[in-house]
């Protein structure tokens, strides 16, 4: 969920208690795989990190003090992190909207059949974003030989990148927990997403770094540029599978 704050004032952050919830999400035509109730209790271990405010935070830049302060803010935390493109060239994340308007979404994992259902929707609406002169990029925590999985898989057609230690991640605060993860909505949406013919992949998902550290976590889109402090929009997943409206997403991005 996100809301679009005035320009006036600087964008507030509604911050929400850090609860456990419940969710997987990954989006390809792949084989079945089968597992045991033993080997997926043991195959996901949370890991113990510290508890971290999840806010829903959507704002429209401005050359207003507030705007530029709340931008500037996203953007400090976000120094020194780099992602990696599939080639495994470093990028400081900022470039991916430094000279161009982008909207950036954030994949729980690689194998996730809701990012993978999410991808799908944002590049449906390639053909609007490239209209209007915007850049369409996913970035999923792991590593660059997951994100080319991802990429032959699904047919991305916008870039693709890989946060292996997941810095882009903890910069932006997104949420993460089990609690976050498996929730009777984010069940419904993969009970729906298998039914429209999306896939997890088990490989990706079971993979070691996805147990130990992505499993849990979740994701967001971001809608930012040119300029680096030009920040447009900002969703943060409260749990898994919560898509922000694509109209205000394309509002932001588009508009």
């Amino acid at each position: 969920m996100a809301v679009t704050l005035p320009v006036a004032q600087a964008p507030p952050v509604i911050q929400r208690p850090r609860t456990l919830s419940t969710t997987t999400t990954s989006t390809a035509l792949l084989p079945k795989a089968t597992f045991t109730r033993s080997n997926f209790a043991c195959s996901f271990q949370p890991l113990k990190r510290s508890l971290r405010s999840n806010s829903i935070v959507s704002f429209s830049a401005s050359t207003t003090s507030p705007g530029i302060g709340a931008a500037e803010s996203i953007v400090k935390s976000l120094e020194g992190v780099e992602v990696f493109d599939l080639s495994g060239k470093s990028v400081p994340i900022v470039d991916l909207w430094r000279d161009r308007k982008a909207v950036v979404a954030f994949a729980r994992h690689f194998g996730c059949v809701l990012c993978r259902k999410r991808a799908d929707l944002l590049a449906s609406k390639q053909d609007v974003m490239s209209s209007a002169g915007v850049a369409l990029a996913l970035i999923g925590p792991g590593s660059v030989e997951q994100a080319r999985v991802f990429s032959e898989q699904t047919k991305f057609k916008g870039e693709i990148y890989a946060d292996p230690n997941h810095s882009s991640y903890d910069a932006l605060e997104f949420a993460y927990g089990v609690s976050k993860t498996f929730t009777p909505a984010a069940g419904l949406k993969i009970i729906q997403s298998y039914m429209e013919g999306y896939r997890q992949d088990w490989g990706l998902s079971f993979h070691k770094e996805t147990r130990t550290r992505g499993g849990w976590q979740q994701g967001g889109i971001l809608v930012a540029g040119p300029g680096v402090t030009n920040i447009h929009y900002i969703h943060k997943d409260r749990e898994a599978g919560d898509d922000p409206d694509i109209e205000e997403v394309l509002q932001a991005c588009c508009a």
